[in-house]
Order: C-alpha cells, then structure tokens, then sequence
C-alpha cells in the first residue's frame, strides 16, 4: 500500500473487526472491492495480516483477517507516525494564529 493513512485505517478495522466481510470493509473504507482485496493481498504478503478461511454454515465459505504481531507493532509504528505528524500539525497551526493576533 502506497499511502500509510489508508494502511493504518485498515489495520485499525480488521484489528478491531475480525468478522467483517471485504465488502463492509471496503464499505467502511471508501474503497472498492479491488482496492480493498489487493491491499489485504500486500498487508498478507508483508506479514502484517493473516487470512483464514472458515466455513460460517455449510454452504459458505468466509475468510477472517487477523493482525499478526508484525502487524500490531506496524499498526503500532504508524499510529505513532500519526500522532507526530497530527502533534507538528497543531504546533504550526498554533503558532501561525498566534501571529495573526
């Protein structure tokens, strides 16, 4: 995934929505379908997310998407990142109003 934003958002829904669909994932996400099954296809390949397949009844087939450990500590790694930027986001907001007045 290109944009840490929308890696975080989606490590937050699937560490906090195991038992959703891609479909509400996507939903959730603003993304389509394609989007949201090419970004969980590089969150598995890097080792961030699990996907498990399980029968829900007999004749359907479901995936759960876990985060691994790797995946909390990047979900981790990018909150953090966010909270950094968020933070010199307000200092410079704060100093430009505080020239202003």
């Amino acid at each position: 995934m290109k944009n840490s934003q929308d890696q975080l958002n989606l490590l937050r829904q699937i560490g906090s929505n195991k038992n959703k669909s891609q479909r509400d994932l996507a939903k959730e996400m603003g993304f389509s379908l394609g989007k949201l099954n090419y970004c969980l296809k590089r969150l598995n390949e890097k080792g961030l997310v699990k996907i498990k397949n399980f029968k829900k009844n007999p004749n359907k087939l479901n995936y759960v998407y876990l985060l691994t450990p790797k995946g909390i500590n990047e979900k981790t790694k990018l909150t953090i990142n966010f909270m950094k930027r968020k933070m010199k986001e307000y200092d410079e907001l704060k100093k430009e109003i505080e020239r202003k007045n």
